[in-house]
């Protein structure tokens, strides 16, 4: 990421844009019957940082990352954002140098599991909405989404969104391109925890 860091952040854009653009075509090609709004959803899951972060890591993109003593020594090449970022960076060059067909093969072998387990059932609730009922129904208070911290430029900042529930003392912290996305990625993770108990 500190090595040539623009020019990753080039190909991120560029990454980000290809995937998006591949992956709402298979959708749309895959499930003809369901509407624009679950086609979103179904998209949005695929295409999130942490998504893409379990990709990086089944092909072991971590251990190619060149990174500065500063990342290295916090375990910069453990976090999701950075293996999101370098995955979609991956994703752009790929594109540069080859051609639209080529990265779509790529992308579709890479995702073939995702989009083969892909319910369109399941996505007709945000992560957010599924935890709002799961507390309700256990009686406990709402979560409170608290932004804590911005880091980037402004054309690729990140985001950081602590999640609490305080009735049953848990909180998280995850980083995404978005404050949505960082949120509805805090209520995941409250999910799985939250069927734990």
């Amino acid at each position: 990421r500190s090595v040539g860091k623009q020019n990753n952040e080039r190909l991120e854009f560029l990454g980000d844009s290809v995937l998006g653009s591949i992956i709402s075509r298979e959708l749309f090609q895959r499930f003809p019957s369901i509407d624009e709004g679950q086609l979103s959803r179904l998209r949005s899951h695929l295409v999130r940082g942490q998504t893409l972060a379990k990709l990086a890591k089944e092909i072991q993109l971590s251990e190619q990352l060149i990174l500065g003593q500063g990342e290295l020594k916090s375990g910069g090449f453990r976090r999701e954002s950075i293996q999101a970022d370098a995955f979609e960076a991956i994703l752009g060059a790929i594109f540069l140098d080859s051609d639209y067909l080529t990265v779509n093969r790529v992308i579709l072998k890479l995702y073939k599991e995702l989009l083969d387990q892909a319910n369109p059932e399941e996505s007709h609730k945000d992560f957010k909405t599924q935890l709002q009922e799961a507390l309700q129904k256990r009686g406990s208070d709402l979560p409170q989404y608290d932004l804590i911290e911005t880091s980037g430029k402004d054309h690729n900042a990140v985001f950081s969104v602590q999640c609490s529930l305080t009735n049953e003392n848990i909180q998280v912290e995850k980083s995404a391109k978005s404050i949505k996305r960082a949120e509805q990625a805090c209520a995941e993770a409250l999910l799985e925890k939250l069927s734990m108990l």
